[in-house]
């Protein structure tokens, strides 16, 4: 589900690797290119060539017709309007969803919006971070320069079997203990907010005519870095998860090389990526770094910070400053606590809440 980089790389993948994929995207003129060419043209990491699934098609009911799980690779901020349409389409409660990525919180907004239609949830595993490093410079096609080599997933609701589902689709997965610890694996939302904060008129003067991974990590962004990520994992402890820093995570995707010694130096081990090192600025402050990483990355990382009870002064700097400079409230449809169903509980609640029985 969903016919952006990502999703199209994921249709190539899955058709390689043999299985039986429906295509669906909500536009038509997304997929008129793949409905004309039958397929998606694919090159870089996953070799080169067009990948043909069995249904293309923008109807929700015929795409899950038959299938036993599905995939939704769309922007996190798509998770609630799609949880809603599955449920309305009639998506079994026992057939698990997987998010690809989830991001911050994915699992329990998706899991909370499919319920409130007065239907159970069905199981949501949770990836950390889109299993690829994609770019679509065709319409009809996408080009792969990034695949994780390892990344977190954990599942709300059901038991531990759709992560057996999720790890057949996608080799590379590490099941980890529940989805706070694979919310808290999101690597965007500590590599892209104080990119796209500092460097907002960068952006506004230039329209993104600059490496976001190595002209704009400057020794003062990755020192911003750096303070983040140690509020990342000071409520990831406090939840009694014990993460790797920003770069060893990096490390384990693929977006900083494998012989990077020195993990605490931020700028030298981003720059240095040969994944990311070519990927442009973005090319107005409407782009996905300040329309996703903030109202659903670092919005559900301060509500879960707060339930924490861990001070995270740098995260909500750059949150209010991020409000500030875009002029929006990201509160207003961004994953509050409300939308993912965990307002007023406690860190031990929540931690109940998650656990897979």
């Amino acid at each position: 589900m969903g016919a952006g980089a990502g999703g199209a790389a994921s249709v190539a993948e899955l058709v390689q690797a043999g299985h039986e994929v429906h295509f669906w995207a909500r536009s038509a003129g997304t997929l008129e290119p793949h409905v004309a060419l039958g397929g998606v043209a694919y090159e870089g990491k996953l070799g080169e060539g067009v990948a043909r699934p069995g249904l293309i098609t923008t109807d929700l009911a015929a795409a899950i017709a038959g299938v036993d799980v599905a995939v939704v690779v769309l922007p996190t901020f798509s998770h609630s309007a799609i949880a809603g349409a599955l449920a309305a389409a009639g998506w079994p409660s026992e057939k698990p969803v997987v998010l690809n990525p989830g991001h911050t919180g994915g699992a329990l907004e998706f899991a909370e919006t499919f319920s409130r239609t007065g239907r159970a949830a069905p199981p949501v595993v949770e990836f950390s971070t889109l299993t690829y490093v994609a770019r679509k410079y065709r319409p009809d096609g996408v080009t792969v320069s990034g695949r994780a080599k390892e990344l977190k997933a954990a599942v709300l609701g059901g038991d531990a079997a759709a992560l057996d589902v999720a790890a057949l689709l996608y080799p590379g997965v590490k099941p980890v203990a529940d989805v706070i610890a694979s919310d808290l694996s999101n690597v965007n939302m500590i590599l892209h907010p104080p990119g796209a904060v500092l460097a907002a008129a960068w952006v506004e003067a230039t329209g993104g005519a600059f490496t976001f991974y190595v002209d704009a990590m400057t020794p003062g962004v990755a020192r911003i870095m750096k303070k983040l990520d140690d509020e990342r994992l000071a409520v990831a402890r406090a939840f009694g998860h014990d993460l790797p820093n920003l770069i060893e995570e990096m490390k384990l995707l693929g977006t900083v090389e494998a012989d990077v010694e020195d993990t605490s130096d931020f700028r030298a081990a981003i720059a240095g990526g040969e994944a990311n090192k070519r990927i442009k600025g973005p090319d107005s402050l409407e782009y996905r770094y300040y329309k996703e990483d903030f109202g659903h990355g670092l919005l559900p990382f301060l509500e879960l910070a707060r339930i924490a009870e861990v001070e995270t002064p740098v995260a909500r700097s750059l949150y209010n400053l991020a409000e500030i400079a875009v002029g929006t409230d990201y509160r207003q449809g961004g994953r509050t606590a409300e939308a993912m169903g965990i307002a007023g509980l406690t860190r031990d609640q929540l931690i109940e809440k998650v656990r897979v029985q």
